[in-house]
């Protein structure tokens, strides 16, 4: 696919410019987005101008026409991959990230096992939340950085893998990914959509399930925020010509049990042979039941459930994940050895001040709380330490003594440790009788052929 031609203009483009007017809220034509995104991703336009640009972004929106040519530049701004020769329908999912939501590590092997072809190009932690490539690179040996040779042999293999964007594959949106994260401009929707659909775009998939999170563990607190942004991809994704179907689901508490980066992966594991904790489980059930739907292996979205849990009993998705892993160089002992994952030196519990019952997690500050600790950055050159993180003992809804255990941090880094407590003390609220739960799946935003 040839990369879209920026119309003809006769005015000298000056990044300044494209600042100023959309400061002033005004809308920027085509061209100045194409000239901005090809820019940057040359290098010719510096991180401190585009940080200004995103800033103003962020604050005074974007059109649907803004959005629109500014994910198609993203796009084009690498390769677009042909996956035309594989004869199994090419279906893809995304979630929009939260705090604990490791659930890309189970879907694809899940998926392929069911039949699909999963070509999953991923992001790392933006914020307070996860990300799916530093999850994967706490499996000693893990290869994130493949090229399209070999993504596309992985794929013929083993069904799926697992890549970052290379500089082959949305150049553009790994160096604004990157930026966004160190310069509060994360949560615009419009940066959200662009980012996101540019990058499952390149993928060459037939269709896209979108996992757009709510709650305070979110990056779209309200449900109003996590449906215009679903709505906003589906339009996208629709235009291109893909199959989508959103799902708004709960981020007001974290997802599972482990927060941290090679703790989530040995909650993976947990799920994949059937164990682990239930709403993880639910929601990637729910999740492979549309993947299966729109890759037309069920023909309702029961029946695409009821395959997911077969292919778990079996073993087969599992099994799927094990080949994967060797596929991309990773050490897959660890499938059935996790102690071989990287673990932290120390842990320290921290324990309820009063009984009662868990009435709410402040899930931000849970995930800001593993960053402090080491496992996510706060700077765009930090570095990850893959082994620290948080177990919960208790979720929203469990009874608590005083003195019981509510969580368990792993640390290596005292000081980090005492930072991170004092989020933590402060992000459980306990309550004296128990709240109403909370729907794990609030709303559906389907398109043609999704129920």
């Amino acid at each position: 696919m040839s990369a879209p031609q920026a119309p003809q203009r006769t005015e000298v483009f000056r990044v300044v410019d494209v600042i100023r007017k959309k400061r002033d809220g005004l809308e920027l034509s085509r061209a100045e987005i194409g000239d901005l995104v090809a820019g940057y991703t040359s290098g010719k336009i510096p991180d401190y101008q585009v940080s200004a640009w995103l800033m103003a972004a962020l604050l005074r929106g974007l059109s649907r026409a803004e959005t629109a040519a500014l994910t198609d530049f993203m796009l084009h701004s690498g390769q677009v991959l042909d996956l035309s020769n594989f004869s199994a329908p090419k279906i893809d999912k995304h979630s929009t990230g939260g705090v604990g939501d490791k659930t890309s590590l189970i879907l694809a092997p899940l998926a392929a096992a069911g039949g699909l072809v999963v070509p999953m190009i991923s992001g790392r932690g933006l914020g307070h939340t996860g990300g799916t490539l530093d999850k994967l690179e706490s499996i000693p040996g893990f290869q994130v950085g493949l090229s399209v040779t070999r993504f596309r042999e992985v794929l013929g293999e083993c069904g799926c893998a697992m890549i970052g964007q290379t500089a082959e594959i949305a150049p553009a949106d790994r160096k604004l990914y990157s930026l966004r994260d160190v310069t509060g401009t994360v949560e615009s929707p419009y940066l959200i959509c662009a980012s996101i659909m540019s990058k499952k775009l390149a993928e060459g998939i037939d269709g896209l399930v979108l996992d757009v999170k709510t709650g305070s563990g979110a990056f779209m607190k309200t449900k109003e925020e996590a449906a215009f942004l679903a709505e906003l991809m589906v339009e996208t994704g629709k235009r291109m010509g893909k199959k989508m179907v959103a799902l708004i689901t709960d981020m007001d508490q974290p997802l599972g049990l482990h927060i941290g980066n090679a703790l989530e992966v040995e909650e993976c594991l947990d799920v994949l042979r059937g164990r682990g904790t239930e709403d993880l489980h639910q929601l990637c059930i729910e999740l492979a039941g549309y993947m299966f739907l729109l890759g037309g292996r069920s023909k309702t979205i029961e029946d695409g459930r009821q395959l997911g849990e077969q292919l778990i009993r079996s073993g087969q998705a599992l099994e799927k994940f094990r080949r994967m892993v060797e596929l991309q160089g990773g050490d897959s002992a660890v499938i059935d050895d996790p102690r071989r994952l990287p673990r932290a030196r120390h842990s320290m519990d921290i324990a309820s001040a009063s009984g009662g019952y868990v009435g709410a997690i402040q899930c931000e500050m849970v995930g800001t709380a593993c960053v402090v600790l080491g496992g996510g950055r706060e700077k765009k050159e930090d570095s990850i330490d893959p082994s620290v993180g948080i177990v919960l003992h208790k979720k929203v809804s469990d009874r608590v003594s005083a003195g019981e255990s509510l969580c368990t941090i792993h640390y290596n880094s005292e000081a980090r440790a005492v930072q991170a407590k004092k989020l933590l003390d402060r992000s459980y609220q306990i309550v004296d009788s128990p709240p109403e739960p909370r729907r794990l799946v609030h709303e559906i935003i389907p398109a043609a052929g999704a129920a």
